[in-house]
């Protein structure tokens, strides 16, 4: 079956590729009675007041939708009607025609029929740009009715922005020349029509588009590499030559205030961008290697506020008793994890929870993610020593009621935070661990007195985080051997699982996946396992750990999301052998 197919079947009586006919959009509609009269007259009006398309002022106004739109005006012009929300597109023919006509003139080929090419058009009726599409791709062809929102969308996914990347990567390998001048770069680098600032722009817009969380610039022996993660994995953007590195570098530094002249030795800070109306706190981290300076940056949007703690994916049951537990007034509350598994999203909507004018809530991070207001947010900063031990220590004299340490990274910190949630403070912090039964056991390898983690720990949550099926293109899927043989220890006899696994199309960028949720466990404290904890017992303590824990585990969690649909069996057992001894 071919592309075109796949979409929509075109009408009985379409006609061969060739130039649209000259028609009024209002007359069509009519025609087709999908307005009336009187509401063509009012829009006409209001195109005269405003100089906008009758099209768009009728979709704003609630008349008709996008989709009624384009379908009307397919079948005025015998040509298909396509969803572009499960197009099979094909990156070669889209490349056909280059992605500044494409957002110029709203158009998108999607198939080459060998006599012609199947282009899809937000506005088929308009014959200038139907014109122009067919002088540069010099071939005839054949159009399709599409909503102007959907091609929008494909726009983004299908060329990212590569064209633009990489046109700016190409014009600073010439502004550098052979022979990089540092002097003259940092110059002129503050200059908004710089290439390395234009590329830099385009790079933070790419990510914020398509949602990702890093961005990777890395020199490798042949050549630069650039890469952003999305949903957890890394999607190549760019290669360019290895020498524009150095100047992306340094021009990043000067944007986050580090020492552009010390290239040996790592450098962490952090600055603000303002993109399209929106402000993305960048993290940056820099790192010495072979061919070069290594950059990640981690994107945080400051426009998205702080997600709700019932919308973060705990299930219902694990989130009525982790509220219970925020509302205590004493104790010590760990979410554990490892990098990037979204602890710091679960505590800050356990602050949200808290964040009420009856008490008074003082936060130590490095950095501070999110500003909430109504709270007292403080950043650590190692140059001028105010270390998390040092700001913990003041805090306690600011008579908090919750205190949230951003990491417990070492002995004097936990040990601080320790005798707060003893001495009548509710305190919140993380741990790098693998799950929750051997949480403790870390505080005690850091050399905290047993007695003080068997009287304030309260509870300890571990997570990980799962991509979500695309809705759009999952579809059942058939546990092979190897699934089968994981899922064998998990399910019951006889129990089968309908499983959902995304095929990958336009919406999902071909990953089959958009989004993430957690997946969590929690160990609730209570007296048989306080007391193992008190006498550094980690056998009795990891067996009666176990054994509150069966069936609720972070691999049933990823398992229940199976069942669910939500996520694939592929996700779920990642985070199984995770978590495998």
């Amino acid at each position: 079956m071919n592309m075109a197919a796949a979409a929509s079947a075109k009408p009985a009586g379409a006609r061969a590729a060739g130039r649209p006919e000259k028609l009024r959009l209002g007359d069509v509609l009519v025609q087709q009675r999908l307005i009336s009269q009187e509401q063509l007259q009012q829009t006409l009006e209001l195109q005269q007041q405003t100089g906008r398309k009758v099209g768009r002022l009728l979709i704003e106004s609630g008349v008709i939708t996008e989709e009624l739109l384009a379908d009307a005006l397919a079948r005025q012009l015998r040509v298909p009607f396509i969803n572009l929300k499960t197009y099979p597109f094909r990156g070669d023919v889209v490349k056909l025609l280059p992605e500044s006509a494409a957002r110029r003139f709203r158009a998108l080929v999607l198939e080459d029929k060998g006599d012609s090419l199947l282009v899809a058009m937000a506005d088929p009726l308009d014959l200038f740009a139907y014109d122009e599409i067919t002088r540069l791709l010099k071939r005839n062809i054949a159009i399709a009715a599409v909503p102007e929102s959907q091609l929008a969308l494909a726009c983004d996914r299908l060329y990212r922005r590569s064209e633009e990347i990489s046109g700016l990567a190409r014009a600073l390998e010439k502004d550098l020349g052979d022979a990089v001048d540092f002097g003259e770069l940092t110059a002129s680098a503050g200059a908004e029509g710089a290439p390395v600032v234009r590329l830099l722009q385009s790079l933070f817009e790419d990510a914020t588009q398509v949602g990702a969380s890093d961005i990777h610039i890395e020199p490798m022996e042949s050549g630069l590499q650039i890469r952003v993660r999305v949903d957890g994995v890394l999607q190549t953007q760019t290669q360019a030559e290895k020498r524009i590195g150095a100047a992306l570098a340094q021009r990043i530094k000067l944007m986050a205030g580090l020492d552009i002249s010390e290239k040996r030795l790592p450098q962490d800070g952090r600055f603000s961008v303002r993109l399209k109306e929106r402000t993305i706190d960048v993290r940056l981290s820099t790192m010495p290697s072979t061919y070069g300076e290594s950059v990640v940056m981690r994107l945080l949007s400051l426009d998205g506020g702080v997600r709700q703690l019932d919308k973060v994916g705990m299930p219902p049951a694990m989130l009525h008793r982790y509220q219970q537990l925020l509302g205590r007034t004493s104790g010590l509350i760990l979410v554990t994890g490892p990098t990037g598994s979204g602890k710091s999203t679960t505590l800050y909507a356990s602050l949200a929870e808290l964040n009420t004018s009856e008490l008074k809530i003082i936060t130590v991070e490095d950095p501070v993610e999110y500003r909430l207001s109504g709270i007292t947010q403080v950043q650590v900063n190692d140059k001028i020593e105010l270390s998390f031990s040092k700001v913990l220590r003041s805090a306690l004299r600011q008579d908090p009621d919750v205190i949230l340490v951003g990491e417990m990274r070492d002995p004097e910190t936990a040990e601080i935070g320790l005798r707060a949630a003893i001495t009548g403070h509710l305190v919140l912090s993380t741990l790098h661990t693998r799950d929750a039964a051997s949480t403790p056991f870390r505080l005690l390898d850091m050399g905290v007195p047993a007695y003080m983690v068997a009287t304030s720990l309260q509870a300890v949550i571990a997570q990980r985080l799962v991509r979500i099926n695309c809705e759009v293109c999952s579809e059942p899927h058939e546990p092979d051997a190897h699934e089968t043989a994981w899922l064998s220890g998990l399910l019951q006899a006889g129990e089968r699982i309908n499983a959902l696994r995304g095929r990958g199309c336009s919406t999902c960028n071909g990953t089959g996946y958009t989004g993430r949720q957690g997946v969590y466990e929690m160990l609730e404290m209570d007296a048989e396992l306080t007391q193992s904890a008190s006498r550094s017992d980690p056998a009795a303590f990891l067996r009666a750990a176990r054994e509150r824990l069966a069936g609720q585990t972070l691999t049933y969690h990823a398992l229940e999301l199976v069942r669910q649909g939500r996520t694939s069996l592929a996700e779920a057992m990642r985070v199984g052998y995770d978590l495998e001894d």
